[in-house]
């Protein structure tokens, strides 16, 4: 099977699906404790990359996302599809998945 290189700009998500970069899990704790690997909580928190078209309706029509590209947003802990594009981890999941966006 032949290995297939993949970027962030040749991958696009399709219907009500985003593309998120997962931010960096935390290093330590509030008093200081640094955190082995195995310690580490997988993050929650990432910024939306690339979003798809939207959901489609029954009628055909396309409902408009919500969410756009550079949003940061908090989305369910066991949601998507995770990614790694080069060194950097994504996550791909529904917009139904997202849970809030932040300011």
């Amino acid at each position: 099977m032949a290995a297939i290189s993949l970027s962030v700009s040749t991958v696009k998500p399709l219907g009500d699906r985003v593309l998120i970069k997962v931010s960096d899990a935390e290093e330590k704790t509030a008093g200081g404790i640094l955190l082995p690997d195995t310690a580490k909580e997988k993050p929650q928190i990432g910024e939306i990359v690339q979003v798809g078209s939207g959901k489609r309706n029954d009628d055909g029509s396309v409902q408009a996302m919500e969410v756009k590209a550079g949003d940061k947003v908090l989305y369910s802990k066991y949601a998507g599809t995770e990614i790694k594009l080069g060194a950097d981890d994504y996550v791909l999941l529904r917009e139904q998945d997202i849970l809030a966006t932040l300011a």
